[in-house]
């Protein structure tokens, strides 16, 4: 018990080091300076325009924006040159600058072919370049009414996609957008040989085929035949009246005109200042503002109050209920209701464009993150969990507010919310989870149909109408993770019981496996589709390491040396291929396909400076940090200040804040982490042997079945983590390519996080037993709850 109490104050310690670590940073921030307001003034006929230092927009061009007044008044917006669009918001619509509605009728010419649309309906446009018609209904292309072949070169998920929007109903079609130029005609691309490919592209947007041309240097002009002369739609102007936002690079603008007054708000991406000067062209003028840390916006003070009532009434149910006679356990409860509440309150207001500054953000992580603690039943896995979100939560600090723009606290931002509203939700499951009855296997097998039904709808969401980076902000990829994980646990504890083992009449062993693999097989297969679909090979790295993980794990449970042996060849013929791939030649790797010209950019990396630059840079930053951090104290003197090297580095915040943390605190500071790691995962493994002891020692068959359930469930859930670690590490390490795969815990908060890191958490922590500390035993359904029962499940 003093070994317990001791493990738990060494872990109080170390979050409150990270705790004032964090204070420190946010106390050292030099003051920094944003416009509140940009005023610009034009009388009628005159034009003005504006760049990156005008608008405070970093991401913009230096000559972005033209403004124009005519005679009688009306304000105008056009891109200056349009190689860089803009952005324009009226109401609900959100257009850019270079497209159109298309209407029948209408002709445009892009390079020297003039393209004539003879029908312009909701679900069909049809137009004709002089030599072939076209056909196009959103998602197939067809070229005198035959569909084209797949471009040469295509991955499987396109040609898969291509074949099923050619066979499968029209209602079931999934989305693809048509583009113009390149010499070849195929798939849904429509060969112009005087326009580089991609050069216009159309689509249907609420029922509406919208024609959008493409910004950029080389772009070929896509001029509109309208009933004046042709005029290049880049450069189109856009009336001001009743526009509510522009967006000029990655800066959001809200827009207000009064008489010979355009009032613009920067909102997102905004430029910082150390004082509140700077040069501005004549009839423009800024209010300035400071940032603040402590900014309270009203939709914050709502999220806080409901998050308390919320919590106070559910507080009051459970000591009325089955929490009577245990008001730690009510108030406990109540706490985490509040907790997780007030997060998605706040996750939605930064949705809404409402953030709170970052002191709001960080005490209420803070209360999520003790309040975690805490807990009588905080396990080993939970206290780990918490520190390594500590750790993370400094780190996107440290990137937020050492950063040049506005745009870089919003990581941090939705980090913090998301512990306040994942850990409260943790709480929440890991008390009514300790208290439920063993369900029924009829139930349960309900349950993981409508999860796994819910994370494929999600994946066919993100293939129809997503891409790489998700859809509606959400990473489907993560939540199917889980479901996976769950699915093959309770396949697997199925397959390994006693009372489904020898006693199925009907088939042998491989009928008997079948059935009860089947389910998670079908999952995979449609899991490695949709990842297919976002031509990336790092999930399907990651899920291969999953498995053999869990082949590993059920080889171990059923005392077969067979699945154990081939895992640990298949890991040493990767190391062999990984070693030899090392040592040939750049060139000859880089020809091979797309995944060559990675790995031939991770061979030599200096030979492609553009494409390899996360890699160059981080290795840089790498170096600078060495042992004690670049400082020479392991950060401590840069705590609240700028780090632009790092900073420069792509995606720094996600796949590359190893790099970060390696370069602000040093190497040492990356070991004590690679300790905390280890010891996570060395904590998901006990607390699965522990489940696997108390199933066998369980003599009801519902306890028995929990037992090996939660054992195999944190065992795939470790693989997944692992994983992971493993090919972030490697990657900022250049140990392997490229593979952008966040790291958990450190990069920045979201999907990971919400959809399967804090239900792991609570996974982990739920069978932990009332007041056991770090290391304790997971399992005590099977002490408590003992049956003479052995009936087949």
């Amino acid at each position: 018990m003093m070994r317990a109490f001791g493990m738990k104050a060494l872990a109080a310690a170390a979050l409150g080091l990270l705790c004032v670590l964090q204070v420190l940073a946010l106390l050292r921030t030099p003051p920094a300076w944003l416009p509140a307001k940009i005023e610009v003034r034009l009388a009628p006929g005159a034009e003005l325009v504006l760049g990156r230092a005008e608008l405070a927009a970093p991401q913009a061009g230096k000559r972005h924006l033209r403004l124009r007044r005519d005679a009688n008044g009306a304000w105008f917006a056009s891109s200056s040159d349009g190689v860089q669009a803009i952005g324009v918001e009226r109401s609900t619509e959100r257009t850019r600058s270079g497209s159109r509605v298309v209407r029948a009728g209408q002709h445009v010419q892009l390079g020297a072919v003039h393209y004539r649309f003879t029908t312009a309906s909701a679900g069909l446009l049809a137009f004709s370049d002089g030599a072939h018609s076209w056909d196009y209904d959103g998602a197939l292309v067809r070229r005198d009414g035959e569909a084209l072949a797949a471009c040469p070169g295509s991955g499987p998920g396109a040609r898969l996609l291509g074949l099923w929007n050619r066979w499968a109903p029209r209602a079931l079609t999934v989305a693809r957008p048509l583009r113009f130029g390149g010499n070849l005609s195929c798939g849904t691309q429509v060969g112009n040989a005087g326009a580089m490919p991609g050069s216009a592209q159309l689509g249907f947007e609420d029922g509406l085929p919208v024609l959008t041309g493409a910004s950029g240097v080389e772009r070929a002009p896509l001029l509109a035949f309208d009933d004046g002369p042709p005029h290049d739609l880049a450069l189109a102007e856009q009336a001001l009246a009743g526009v509510d936002a522009l967006t000029v690079g990655r800066t959001r603008l809200l827009a207000e005109v009064e008489s010979d007054t355009l009032r613009l708000q920067p909102t997102r991406r905004v430029a910082l200042f150390q004082e509140a000067r700077t040069e501005l062209p004549p009839g423009v003028r800024w209010h300035w503002q400071r940032r603040d840390a402590w900014a309270w916006p009203p939709a914050v003070a709502w999220c806080l109050a409901g998050g308390a009532a919320f919590g106070l009434l559910g507080a009051v149910l459970a000591g009325r209920t089955r929490w009577r006679k245990d008001l730690a356990g009510a108030a406990h409860l109540g706490s985490s209701i509040a907790l997780a509440v007030a997060g998605l309150g706040l996750l939605l207001a930064q949705r809404g464009g409402s953030a709170p500054g970052v002191g709001p953000s960080l005490l209420l992580c803070w209360a999520a993150l003790w309040c975690a603690l805490a807990g009588r039943r905080t396990g080993a896995v939970l206290t780990l969990g918490v520190l390594l979100l500590a750790a993370g939560l400094l780190l996107q600090l440290e990137l937020g507010i050492g950063a040049p723009d506005t745009s870089w606290l919003r990581h941090f931002q939705k980090t913090a919310a998301a512990t306040s509203f994942g850990l409260g939700l943790a709480g929440v499951a890991t008390a009514l989870l300790a208290r439920a009855q063993a369900p029924g296997q009829a139930r349960v097998e309900l349950l993981l149909l409508l999860l796994a039904g819910a994370a494929l709808a999600a994946l066919l969401l993100q293939v129809g109408w997503g891409n790489e980076t998700g859809v509606f902000d959400l990473q489907p990829v993560e939540f199917a993770k889980l479901a996976l994980t769950i699915l093959t646990a309770h396949c697997i504890a199925l397959g390994l019981g006693r009372g489904a083992a020898g006693n199925d009449a009907r088939g042998g062993a491989f009928v008997r496996w079948l059935r009860l693999a089947a389910p998670a097989l079908l999952f995979m297969v449609l899991l490695a589709v949709a990842l297919v679909q976002v031509d990336d090979y790092s999930p399907l790295i990651l899920l291969l390491v999953w498995g053999a993980a869990m082949l590993l794990a059920w080889s171990c449970a059923a005392r077969k040396a067979g699945p154990a042996l081939a895992v640990a060849a298949g890991a040493c013929l990767c190391l062999l291929a990984l070693a030899l791939l090392r040592g040939a030649a750049p060139g000859n790797v880089a020809a091979w396909s797309f995944y060559g010209e990675r790995f031939g950019v991770w061979l030599d990396p200096g030979a492609h400076p553009h494409t390899g630059q996360q890699l160059l840079l981080g290795a840089q930053a790498i170096a600078g940090g060495g042992w004690s951090g670049a400082d020479g104290v392991f950060g401590l003197a840069a705590l609240g200040h700028g780090a632009p090297d790092a900073l420069a580095i792509p995606a720094v915040q996600d796949d590359f804040a190893p790099s970060f943390l390696l370069q602000r605190h040093g190497l040492a500071a990356g070991l004590l982490l690679w300790t905390l790691q280890a010891l996570f995962l060395g904590a998901l493994l006990r607390a699965a042997w522990r489940a696997w002891q108390g199933g066998a020692a369980a003599r009801d068959y519902r306890h028995a079945w929990l037992g090996r359930f939660r054992c195999f469930a944190l065992c795939g859930g470790a693989a997944f983590v692992f994983g992971h670690f493993l090919l972030s590490w490697g990657t900022n390490l250049a140990f392997f390519p490229i593979m952008g795969q966040p790291m958990s815990f450190l990069s920045a908060g979201g999907s990971h996080l919400l959809f399967f890191i804090f239900p792991l958490l609570a996974f982990g922590t739920a069978g932990a037993p009332t007041g056991a500390p770090a290391g304790a035993h997971i399992f005590e359904e099977s002490s408590s709850c003992r049956s003479t029962s052995n009936t087949k499940p």
